[in-house]
């Protein structure tokens, strides 16, 4: 019967070559030898297995072969049945030495996986990497993407590495670097282990743009910035924005709020708001009209800026709180009464 390489690899049999390079990914990075030091002899076979399963079905031309006439074939271990038939037609492929030969040399897993990611191990086992885990600039982080992932095993054995839940931390930030956008910086310590096993605490410092326009509850996650733990998928660091309370403004959306204490001659005769915006601009607003309980005053794009379109704005409203008097004399009623009466 020989190796299925589509079962292999984990895909059905009209795969394409993009869903063959994610599952060589994913599979090649979960059974490199250096990431199985405690099980090195069945990675290293599997590994094996992988890399050619890969090799083959990736080239068009032994891939047809395969198909055609499966492992055997492919290695000349058996025979191809005789192509001639009627009319002559069919491709034929022989594994003797005459013109239509065709020859079949696995190669290295190693070679193969250097070919696909542009070096030979991410693990530290060679090139100078060592005790250096998924550092970032080093490979693209594409490669990382399905690393760790569950999925069906090879021929025995369990799936993959399970992942460790995330590790949320609130990031709170003021209105006025929600604003103009900002960059804080976070220190963290956590451990990471070499091939050995052996872990050492280390610390970093991962650098967080925060963009104008970001709402409480956005999420920024650096992939598994956890402790690393043998069998374990490290978790996500995950930093959620949190709004600090701000002594003028509040926000709604895409808008700010802000509540102006006024007093009923201010709200009967005029009245100009005075305000500081985020980024320091002074604003006078006039208010020319009478300002009764539920006036909003509606100033367009002095809100906070759109996350998706910073140079957009959402809107600034003006609230009024009237202080009205607890009792008058009998002079200011006649007055009242002389200025406001029919």
């Amino acid at each position: 019967m020989g190796v299925d390489y589509y079962k292999i690899l984990q895909v059905d049999r009209n795969a394409k070559d993009d869903d063959l390079k994610k599952a060589y990914r994913k599979l090649a990075m979960k059974w490199h030898p250096d990431k199985n030091p405690n099980n090195k002899k069945e990675a290293e076979a599997k590994f094996k297995q992988i890399s050619e399963a890969y090799d083959v079905l990736s080239d068009p031309q032994k891939r047809v072969v395969y198909d055609q006439y499966g492992e055997e074939g492919l290695k000349g271990q058996v025979p191809p049945p005789d192509a001639g038939g009627p009319g002559g037609g069919a491709t034929y492929f022989s594994t003797g030495n005459g013109p239509t030969s065709f020859h079949f040399n696995p190669r290295s897993a190693d070679d193969v996986f250097r070919e696909f990611f542009g070096f030979s191990s991410p693990f530290g086992s060679s090139g100078g990497m060592r005790g250096s885990r998924f550092s970032s600039g080093m490979f693209p982080e594409e490669m990382f993407s399905s690393f760790g992932e569950g999925g069906g095993s090879m021929g025995g054995g369990g799936g993959g590495p399970r992942k460790a839940p995330p590790i949320e931390n609130r990031l709170p930030c003021s209105l006025e670097e929600l604003y103009k956008g900002t960059t804080k910086k976070m220190k963290i310590s956590r451990e990471i282990a070499d091939i050995s096993g052996k872990t050492m605490q280390v610390e970093e410092i991962l650098t967080i743009d925060v963009k104008p326009g970001w709402k409480k509850g956005t999420k920024i996650t650096f992939p598994e910035k956890g402790n690393e733990q043998p069998n374990v998928v490290p978790a996500d660091l995950v930093f959620i924005i949190d709004e600090k309370p701000h002594s003028v403004f509040t926000r709604d959306g895409n808008d700010l709020i802000v509540t102006q204490k006024i007093s009923l001659a201010e709200a009967l005769t005029g009245y100009t708001v005075q305000l500081t915006t985020l980024d320091g601009r002074n604003l006078a607003i006039p208010i020319n009209t009478v300002i009764h309980p539920n006036y909003e005053e509606i100033v367009p794009r002095e809100g906070m800026p759109l996350q998706k379109d910073p140079s957009k704005r959402g809107n600034l409203i003006i609230k009024f709180n009237i202080k009205f008097p607890t009792r008058l004399t009998a002079e200011q009623k006649a007055g009242v009464n002389k200025l406001l009466g029919p």
